[in-house]
């Protein structure tokens, strides 16, 4: 009877989890729509207002053109990015982080730190909750420092020492090596498959904005192999 009582407490509290985590999921979706509309709309208005309210149309010829140009340089972005951040940004990270911008240098970073500091995986539903808690943290940090830059800026440039503001090209790159390291060191084998395919890549003469798509694509299809493999010998 005891054994049973706790297997129905246990299951019980399982359930009570799941569908607070569904719950937390139906409205970060509901209110995260409800924001990148909004902005969206907020973003579109002043070209709309330029264009037909004050008559500086542009020209369809030259707003195509100028699309076109944009993305053909940064298209490939719209679908890595996404597809790339979500196992550790989570649904409501993910809202939040393509919202506030700033995902790579600050967004992925901050959610990254979070979920080492309290010892969860990526994509668990603990590991979520740190990145969103994480992301919102950083947002509002951010926010302070970006109106005192915009109310100083220009004088806090100026004083940077040309030594200083030389290193500045290699910041977003030594974010991205520690948080690969992070994650390198709790698997070491996937992680020297995934820096022996960019390096690959990189040797080849592809264009450079694929050449981050087809890392994702090889290395998550190597190291799902590996796991499957792993799974027959266990419950061989």
């Amino acid at each position: 009877m005891e054994v049973s009582r706790r297997v129905i407490e246990t299951e019980e509290i399982q359930s009570a989890k799941a569908l607070s985590m569904s719950l937390f999921h139906q409205r970060s979706h509901f209110w995260g729509r409800v924001t990148i509309w909004t902005v969206i709309l907020l973003t579109i208005s002043l070209p709309f207002t330029l264009s037909f309210y004050l008559g500086y149309h542009p020209g369809w010829q030259a707003i195509l053109t100028g699309f076109l140009a944009y993305a053909s340089v940064v298209g490939v972005i719209w679908f890595v990015e996404p597809i790339s951040y979500y196992p550790t940004l989570g649904v409501s990270g993910t809202y939040m982080a393509f919202l506030t911008g700033n995902i790579a240098n600050m967004c992925l970073p901050s959610a990254a730190a979070a979920q080492n500091a309290i010892g969860t995986d990526p994509g668990s539903k603990k590991g979520e909750i740190a990145a969103a808690l994480a992301i919102g943290a950083a947002s509002i940090v951010n926010l302070l420092f970006l109106i005192m830059i915009i109310l100083g800026g220009s004088y806090i440039l100026s004083i940077i020492p040309e030594s200083v503001k030389s290193v500045f090209p290699y910041i977003v790159p030594s974010i991205f090596g520690g948080i690969f390291a992070q994650f390198a060191l709790k698997k070491p084998l996937y992680g020297a498959i995934a820096i022996s395919i960019a390096l690959l890549l990189y040797l080849l003469s592809i264009p450079t904005l694929i050449k981050g798509l087809l890392c994702i694509i090889c290395t998550v299809s190597i190291v799902l192999v590996i796991e499957k493999k792993k799974f027959k010998n266990k419950v061989a």
